[in-house]
This record gives C-alpha cells, sequence and structure tokens, in this order.
C-alpha cells in the first residue's frame, strides 16, 4: 500500500462520487476505479458500497477515513517537522533597556533581533542603567543600553548614542526665550532627577552646575514623583532641570504644561549611551555570535542629536 492509495480513498470518500474525485485528482475515473480496488483487495475490507447512481463507505470505509486522514496529514508535514528537527534551537536572551531609549536606538534593537532571530530569541528587559549593568555583569543579561559613564573592568562597551542635554525652564519666567545661559540660573533650585533612576553622568553634572554657581537644590524621591515629579516641580516655577532636549525622545513625554525646553548657550552638557556586554562572552565565548551581530548593527554610526 502506498500513500498515493490513501489520497485517492480519501479523495472518493469525501466526494462519495469517482468521476468527482477524478476531476479533483487529475486522473480518469477507471484508474481511480483500478486504484481503489486494488486497496480494498489489500486490506481485505470493502471500502464502497457502489451502484450505478451512488458511493457510499461501508463501516471499514468510515473507519479508515480519521486513519487516512492522520496519515496523509503526518505525510505533508514531513518538511516541516524535519526542518524543526534539525533547526538550531533558539537561546532567549535579555537586552537590557534603560529608561528613555531613543526610537532610534529602539530601532536597531530591532534590527538586530532580527538580524540573530533564528539563533536567538532576543527579549528586552527595563530597568535603571546601574541595576542593568549589574545583571550583565551577573550574567543574567546578555548585552545591555547604558548611560555612561560606566566604569567595569568585565564589560566591554560600545558607544552608540551621545543626545544633547537642554534646560527646562518654568515657561511663564522665560516667555519669549529660545535659549538660556547658566548666569541667568543662579537664583533658580536645580531639580534633581530621583536619585533612584538617574544615570551616574548626572552626579557629573551636578558637580559642574556648582562650579557654574548653580548650589540650590531640590531633591526628590522616586517613591514619590519619578521623572513626572521633576517635570511638576519645574512647571509650578520652583526650579529648573536638565533633561534630554530632542522633541523625539521618550523622556519628553514625561513634560506636562508650563514647562519650556531651551538650549544652553554657555553650557554642553550630553548624555552618553553605550552598549555593554561581558567581555568572556564575546569572542569565542556562549553569546560570540550575538555579540558580533550587535557590533556590526549598532557600528553603523554612533547617532548623534
Amino acid at each position: 500500500m502506498e500513500l498515493l492509495h490513501l489520497r485517492y480513498f480519501v479523495a472518493v470518500a469525501e466526494e462519495l462520487n469517482f468521476s468527482a474525485a477524478a476531476r479533483r485528482l487529475h486522473m480518469a475515473t477507471s484508474p481511480l476505479s483500478r486504484q481503489i480496488r486494488n486497496l480494498e483487495r489489500e486490506l481485505g475490507h470493502q471500502l464502497f458500497d457502489r451502484d450505478t447512481h451512488h458511493v457510499t463507505l461501508t463501516p471499514a470505509g468510515t473507519a479508515l477515513v480519521p486513519l487516512a486522514q492522520e496519515m496523509l496529514e503526518q505525510a505533508n508535514s514531513l518538511q516541516w517537522r524535519l526542518n524543526e528537527a534539525v533547526r538550531p534551537r533558539l537561546t532567549t536572551v535579555f537586552l537590557g533597556m534603560p529608561d528613555g531609549v531613543h526610537p532610534l536606538l529602539r530601532a536597531r534593537v530591532n534590527a538586530l533581533t532580527e538580524r540573530v532571530h533564528e539563533r536567538f530569541e532576543l527579549k528586552r528587559w527595563p530597568g535603571s542603567t546601574s541595576a542593568l549593568v549589574t545583571a550583565v555583569h551577573e550574567g543574567k543579561l546578555a548585552l545591555t543600553l547604558a548611560r555612561l559613564p560606566v566604569s567595569d573592568p568585565a564589560l566591554d562597551q560600545l558607544h552608540v548614542m551621545s543626545e544633547q542635554l537642554g534646560a527646562l525652564m518654568p515657561a511663564d519666567q522665560f516667555a519669549g526665550q529660545d535659549s538660556v545661559s547658566l548666569t541667568e540660573l543662579t537664583d533658580l533650585p536645580y531639580v534633581e532627577p530621583p536619585k533612584e533612576l538617574r544615570p551616574a553622568y548626572f552626579d557629573l553634572l551636578d558637580r559642574e552646575l556648582r562650579e557654574h554657581g548653580i548650589k540650590k537644590r531640590i531633591n526628590l524621591s522616586e517613591s514619590d514623583t519619578g521623572y513626572r515629579g521633576v517635570y511638576e516641580v519645574v512647571s509650578s516655577g520652583m526650579g529648573f532641570s536638565i533633561s534630554i532636549f530632542d522633541p523625539e525622545s521618550p523622556m519628553r513625554g514625561y513634560q506636562v504644561e508650563g514647562i519650556a525646553a531651551l538650549p544652553f548657550t554657555d553650557f554642553h552638557p550630553h548624555l552618553d549611551t553605550a552598549l555593554l556586554w561581558r567581555r568572556d562572552r564575546a569572542e569565542g565565548g556562549d553569546l560570540g555570535e550575538l555579540i558580533e551581530a550587535a557590533r556590526e548593527v549598532f557600528t553603523d554610526r554612533p547617532i548623534h542629536t
């Protein structure tokens, strides 16, 4: 018995008409009838009751239908099952994503996901830069985007983006201005981002502001406010803050009414972002293929906004 016999049988069983089944199979009726008789002889059971006007299934034919259909389905899926059996298994890995990752970087993460999809299932994991860097060091994450500076001798880093920072000002106090200088801000407190969320760069930024005469501070707690609290304090006129200037940045999504985002005339802060991985997992390590692909995707050129 061959699979063709089962295909012929199922066609006749579904059509209950030899001529219709023959048309469906692109063959003549006479050889189809002959093949069905050969199958009945081999199985030792009559499968159809035939007369000049009707074709019906016998009890044996009725019992054979689901069995034949199952065997044909298995045969039809053989190529797919074989491909699945020999295809390398996907390894699930995680890439850290700090707050406010720019859409251009997200596009490169998407490109990396597509590049390695036959070998790795790349999932994103949120967190603060410090938590994400620690997770990469401990092997919990394969890679992470992180706000610089990061100092961990076990990690390699690839600079991927530099974003201009600007001043977030109470709009009514600086109406009509398209820029601002630090000397105009010496009487306003600096509203610091929550310590639990802010990158290490903002500690360096705080020292620079003090050196330029910005001494007053308003400190906020993540548990009370998060980033949105900074915008609320600024919009109420109690101080100013510093954030990413690019209107395409997700960080601008926290902004509320009553705030103006202005570039500095005498100060040029930038927030740099890098891609980090553990050095011993790269070339020759378990993530060598993934990290090589990440290098290619992210080194197209660093992004500046």
